[in-house]
């Protein structure tokens, strides 16, 4: 960097002791170290090649430097007070010699990111300069105050099994893309599981447990803990580069899971969005007991009343009456371009659920989303006898509606009344494929 220069104002000594005021041009020279190797800390070196310190000793071997005129070889020695002087080890002896100070730009230590300058050990602060002690906020700003992100910690209390029914997955939250500092802890014999965007588990999925251990997933490393089967633990510095999904599998009640992350402004209208997903997803059904299911009710927001589970209870389908169909290419355009999603499901199993029947579906393509799909879903319809009416285990072409109800406490896929659902063929594929070109292409506002 140039120098600077400056005026300021000097004292001199008269000769009688007293000291002047005198005013004149001063330069002031300032030097400003910048580490140019900032956002890789280190430059990897050719291989075989020497580190800098041990070449520094090793400049010395072989040449007398003590009073009985015996040489030596010398290697680094990093036990001595100072790091920044050229400490040097004689190899087979048990002493060290100190050769004045190392270069500039020496490390201070093989494990410290900290560099020598002018015999003092100085580390790059986020702005490059050595000794600055700038640091990242943690928004990911360099010198930032945390303005510009969201700080967000929660605890999760409310989704606890009812009694006597059966364990399994249930989402905790929703992490956003660029997520930063992410902290959870569970202190219970439940599990933590950590789900990435494609629907496929980082650890502890799949009713398997993983043994703790470091993870590299969303473009960052997540560090799971677990100590006496008890107490979990979860960290990641972030930013994350894509969607996590938080689970936990369920053994005992839950105690409260707490978690926290920095969150950019703009990434917390999709955690808002998130906070009551599709669905709660269930791995496979598990009974515990004659004629018990597995849960897997829609949970309700953190705010809101106090609720309990639905009963859930098998469809009698010769109850229900004939239903019209949408048919015709008419109606397939009308649904297609008024639905928020269009995709192709195999349906694994139908629940009567209160006055509204739920399918657990198996999502195997989608025409049309305005927001990401889960490998599977939970698929709800209006009365005890939907119509169209879904047999398990066929596949059909499906166009839903995203519902949110006033209260922004649910957030779920919904089959309309009399609305599409028509059983897969190759034909239909084509026919919905031929539609979809007359459709407006651009998710609708809000």
């Amino acid at each position: 960097m140039p120098p600077h220069s400056g005026t300021q104002e000097t004292r001199v000594e008269h000769p009688a002791g007293k000291l002047w005021p005198r005013s004149g041009p001063v330069l002031l020279l300032i030097w400003i170290y910048l580490c140019c190797a900032l956002e890789g800390r280190t430059q990897e070196c050719p291989s075989g090649a020497m580190p800098f310190r041990e070449l520094q000793c090793a400049l010395y071997n072989s040449r007398p430097v003590l009073s009985d005129q015996a040489t030596y070889q010398w290697v680094p020695f990093y036990g001595a007070p100072n790091l920044c002087d050229l400490n040097c080890l004689a190899e087979g002896h048990t002493f060290y010699y100190t050769f004045g100070r190392v270069l500039d730009g020496t490390p201070c230590s093989p494990d410290s990111e900290g560099l020598c300058i002018n015999g003092k050990c100085l580390t790059a602060g986020c702005d490059g300069m050595l000794g600055s002690g700038t640091q990242e906020d943690h928004c990911g700003q360099c010198g930032g105050r945390n303005n510009s992100c969201l700080f967000i910690q929660r605890v999760f209390s409310e989704a606890v099994p009812p009694s006597g029914q059966s364990h399994g997955y249930w989402n905790v939250t929703l992490i956003p893309t660029g997520a930063r500092h992410i902290r959870v802890t569970d202190r219970s014999r439940n599990y933590l599981a950590l789900m990435s965007s494609d629907g496929r588990y980082v650890f502890n999925g799949d009713w398997a447990i993983d043994w703790p251990g470091t993870f590299q997933v969303a473009k960052t490393q997540v560090y799971y803990s677990r100590t006496n089967d008890r107490d979990e633990s979860l960290w990641a510095a972030g930013p994350t580069g894509e969607d996590l999904h938080l689970q936990v599998l369920f053994q005992e009640p839950n105690p409260g899971i707490e978690f926290e992350f920095w969150l950019p402004r703009d990434a917390y209208y999709a955690l808002q969005n998130h906070r009551s997903p599709l669905r709660q997803p269930q791995t496979r059904e598990v009974e515990v007991g004659p004629q018990q299911t597995a849960p897997a009710w829609t949970r309700p927001f953190p705010s809101s009343p106090a609720f309990s589970p639905l009963r859930e209870q098998p469809i009698e389908t010769e109850t229900c009456q004939p239903c019209p169909g949408a048919k015709g290419r008419s109606q397939r355009l009308l649904h297609y371009c008024r639905s928020d999603f269009v995709f192709r499901a195999r349906v694994l199993a139908r629940l009567r659920m209160g006055e509204e029947t739920r399918y657990d579906i198996q999502v195997q393509h989608s025409y049309k989303n305005w927001t990401p799909l889960e490998r599977r879903e939970f698929l709800w319809a209006p009365g005890a006898c939907p119509c169209p009416l879904l047999v398990p285990r066929a596949e059909y072409l499906v166009a839903a509606q995203r519902h949110i109800n006033y209260e922004g406490t649910l957030d779920r896929l919904l089959l309309p009344h009399a609305g599409y659902a028509r059983p897969w063929t190759p034909r239909e594929d084509s026919r919905i494929q031929e539609v979809a070109k007359h459709c407006p292409q651009t998710p609708p506002p809000g």
